[in-house]
Formats: structure tokens, C-alpha cells, sequence
């Protein structure tokens, strides 16, 4: 069982993973895209840290609600709506409860990415993040560590795919053999995921 502060936590690391990341995604998005993934979701996490230190709000999905409203109102391009999408979408399926299980947390992921997929049209194997995010809720409902794998699988596999939707479809042929950016970020989501939870286990015992 965790509360809100774990969910901070964790997407304060996801912040600091995209700040870390952000030149490489944006090659990623400069091969098959606009070249601004990268910059875009740096601007939107750092803006969602900031928030949510001003007033870290009392539950779980309370934190999720309000982060995906920022990233909404803070990323421009597709990112910020899907990302958005995501976090808000999974926040509300959560409600009120003080308290969550890492099971329930991934339930209402699954509700989160079926929104991504509704919102961008998208399916896996159309070479975009739901090609990481759909893998990855499977994984997390068996342990932190099998999402996050799931998810850096998934998104390597979508180096040989040709792109169905988004701006990368747009090139045809040409987007094969180029990892999505969005899947590749997603897969920084699971990952900051499994670290904030080794970290949580070591000092409170979250499993």
C-alpha cells in the first residue's frame, strides 16, 4: 500500500529521467518527428514537480488528476494531451482512496492507456508509446520491475515498425528502423516507476 507522497516521488523521478534524457529524445523525434519530445516533456514534468511541491494534494489520485491537468496545459504537440491523458484519466479511476496497492495502481493505468488509445486512435503495433505503456501495465501487475521491463521492451521493439499514426506516419518506410520517442519515454515512466518503489521498499517497506 502506498499514499500520495510515493506517487510525487515518483514522478519527480520521472521528471529528473526526462531532464536526463531530453537530448536523446529529441534525436529519437528529430528522425520520424518534429524534434521537440524532448524539450516539450522536459518543460511539462519540471512544471508538474513544481506544482505539486506548492500543495502536494491528499491522495493519490488527487496527485495524478492535477498532474495531467498541468501537462495538458503546459506541453504543446500531441505529448502533452496523451501524457495528460494518461495521468488524469488514471487519477480519476483511482477516486478518493488515501491509500492504493501497486495492482490497483496498474488497473488504472490499463483505464489511463485505453484513454491514450480512444484520444490518438492508435493501437499497438502503430509504432507510438502505447507500444510501451500497454506491455508495461501487463508487467506491473506481476512486479514493479517486470512493468518497467515490459516497457523497455516494448519500446525497442518499434525500431522495425512502420508508423500508423502521429506525425512519423507522415514518412512511410522511412520510419522504420528509428525507435518512437513516445515509447521510448514511456518506458522512462516504468522505469522511474520500479526506482521509486526500490527506494520506497528500502525505507518504508512498500511492496
Amino acid at each position: 500500500m502506498f499514499g500520495a507522497d510515493f506517487l510525487v516521488r515518483w514522478l519527480a523521478a520521472v521528471a529528473e529521467a526526462v531532464d536526463r534524457e531530453a537530448d536523446r529524445l529529441t534525436e529519437l523525434d528529430s528522425a520520424i518527428g518534429d524534434a521537440d519530445h524532448g524539450a516539450n516533456l522536459k518543460r511539462g514534468f519540471a512544471a508538474v514537480t513544481e506544482t505539486l511541491a506548492k500543495e502536494p494534494p491528499a491522495t493519490p489520485g488527487a496527485v495524478l488528476t492535477v498532474a495531467g491537468r498541468q501537462l495538458i496545459s503546459t506541453v504543446g504537440g500531441a505529448s502533452g494531451p496523451l501524457y495528460g491523458t494518461l495521468l488524469r484519466r488514471t487519477g480519476k479511476t483511482l477516486g478518493d482512496d488515501e491509500r492504493v496497492t501497486r495492482t490497483r495502481l496498474a488497473e488504472a493505468l490499463g483505464s489511463g492507456v485505453a484513454a491514450v488509445s480512444q484520444l490518438g486512435g492508435a493501437q499497438v503495433g502503430d509504432k507510438t508509446m502505447l507500444d510501451a505503456l500497454v506491455p508495461a501495465v501487463e508487467g506491473l501487475r506481476e512486479s514493479y520491475g517486470a512493468g518497467r521491463a515490459a516497457a523497455e521492451e516494448g519500446a525497442l521493439a518499434t525500431v522495425p515498425l512502420r508508423a500508423r499514426k502521429g506525425r512519423a506516419s507522415y514518412l512511410g518506410e522511412r520510419s522504420v528502423g528509428h525507435q518512437d520517442p513516445g515509447a521510448t519515454s514511456s518506458a522512462l515512466l516504468f522505469a522511474a516507476l520500479d526506482d521509486t518503489a526500490r527506494t520506497t521498499a528500502r525505507t518504508e517497506g512498500v511492496s
